[in-house]
């Protein structure tokens, strides 16, 4: 067979050509060839697609190939299921980047700071990816569906839709052992954390300990404010040092457990029960964030550290980095002896989150979109990470990325001989942004290192940024 095929009968009508050589699944090329048609309007709404069956037969393919290349093509907004198995182009078009994660894309996000070519600015999800078209069908539904009442004050827990969805998800995806009475919608995990620490300072508690390092912004700003004494614990390779919490004299601590944030280690399963068993000694509270542990590529799933001690651990999660944080959707499952505070804590704040945006939430992880979201979005970042990578090692082969396998960031040490502050100086002089970890260290002292957020930066850019911080790794060393 040669290098390439043409499709003949009604497949050809489509002109989707397949690349068997090309190292693409040719579920995605048909997904690619399908969106460039109807982007470039040779495929007008409504117009009807072959059946599964018949274009597989055209182009030689199972048709489960099909089926999937379609069904993507549907969540993304581009293709609408009719009654009677009928495929047609949908009647609006999601905006064009939409769908541009596909393997066969040329689209890259932009991510550019003002004064900056390249910007590898951490702690963001690319928004250009936000699952328009099924969030859409979830709004239309709540709208046409939700009893009255639901559009009326509730307490402060939020509507018990989304706790069940959520639950029933956590449960399933995150290993938790969390019920739907224990649930608290909060806007982000910025305001969960404040309401925490709320509620534990009218607790009696006088101390928290953070991941050192860790960020410098929410729980550490927010406890230094409320009165808390704030400890850093420092962060080895597999994450937090246990037996300094043990020296740390602290009333609570905030992890990352699952991919601690920046360093990227996972807290062992004996690390773990250790935390645990300090805890309960103590009677201290474990605050869990788990901000993108649902992005993994190299690695098996690692379960939430609140399954295995829900009356010692608030887990908290966010839709900030897996959908978008312009949402401002966050939740935290609480032991049941704090729910009320924490809960009431909320309704101070602010009477409670938007209602219609948790109806939508609950339907959309329900109908199974939060999921399938998911399962595009990570080829989409791992080609990202690989990119740098594969950056790094041809540029810069002395810095050594640490937290690979999981999320939206890469550290990379640097060697001793490079100063981490003049590193990221010489690299806005070229027009590159990036952060040291200096900033986020507690304690003020640690080997360097650079942070690379991916998330945003199409594969182009990320090669560029890398030559380019590689210029400025030359200019340091030569001064």
């Amino acid at each position: 067979m040669g290098r390439s095929r043409t499709n003949s009968g009604l497949a050809e009508d489509l002109l989707i050509e397949l690349n068997r050589e090309a190292g693409v699944p040719l579920h995605r090329q048909i997904e690619a060839s399908i969106r460039a048609g109807i982007r470039a309007g040779r495929l007008r709404a409504g117009a009807s697609l072959p059946p599964s069956r018949t274009l597989a037969a055209g182009l030689g393919v199972s048709r489960g190939v099909v089926v999937e290349a379609y069904q993507q093509l549907v969540a993304e907004g581009y293709l609408a299921s009719r009654s009677g198995g009928y495929t047609q182009v949908a009647a609006s078009m999601p905006p064009a980047a939409d769908g541009a994660g596909s393997a066969a894309s040329t689209a890259q996000p932009a991510a550019r700071a003002a004064g900056l070519r390249v910007d590898f600015g951490y702690g963001r999800t690319d928004v250009s990816q936000f699952p328009r078209a099924a969030w859409l069908r979830s709004v239309r539904s709540v709208l046409t569906t939700t009893p009255n009442d639901r559009f009326a004050y509730l307490d402060g827990r939020g509507v018990p839709e989304l706790h069940v969805a959520l639950c029933d998800y956590l449960n399933r995806v995150r290993g938790t052992s969390s019920v739907p009475g224990n649930v608290v919608i909060c806007s982000g995990y910025g305001q969960g954390i404040a309401l925490l620490i709320q509620v534990l300072v009218r607790h009696g508690a006088r101390r928290i300990a953070l991941e050192d390092p860790s960020s410098n912004d929410d729980a550490r700003v927010l406890a230094a404010a409320a009165g808390l004494d704030v400890v850093g614990i420092p962060v080895g390779p597999d994450g937090v040092q246990v037996d300094a919490l043990h020296r740390a004299d602290a009333d609570a601590v905030v992890l990352t457990p699952s991919h601690q944030w920046p360093t990227g280690g996972v807290l062992s399963a004996a690390a773990r029960a250790e935390v645990i068993g300090w805890a309960k000694r103590r009677g201290a509270l474990v605050v869990e964030d788990d901000y993108d542990a649902e992005y993994r590529y190299d690695r098996s799933p690692v379960g939430a550290m609140q399954g295995l001690a829900p009356d010692q651990v608030v887990y908290c999660g966010t839709a900030s980095k897996t959908l978008a944080p312009g949402l401002r959707l966050g939740w935290l499952v609480v032991p049941s002896h704090l729910v009320a505070d924490v809960a009431a804590a909320k309704v101070l704040a602010d009477r409670g989150s938007p209602v219609i945006d948790q109806l939508t939430f609950a339907d959309f992880l329900t109908r199974g979109e939060f999921d399938r979201h998911l399962r595009r979005m990570r080829p989409v970042y791992r080609r990202r990470r690989d990119a740098l990578l594969d950056a790094l090692r041809a540029h810069l082969p002395d810095l050594e990325p640490a937290g690979i396998a999981a999320g939206q960031h890469v550290v990379a040490w640097l060697p001793p001989d490079l100063d981490e502050a003049a590193v990221v100086t010489a690299a806005a002089r070229h027009g590159l942004g990036i952060h040291g970890l200096g900033p986020y260290r507690i304690a003020g002292t640690g080997p360097g290192g650079l942070i690379f957020g991916y998330a945003i930066l199409g594969e182009s850019a990320i090669a560029e940024g890398v030559a380019l911080l590689a210029a400025a790794v030359r200019e340091v060393r030569g001064s």
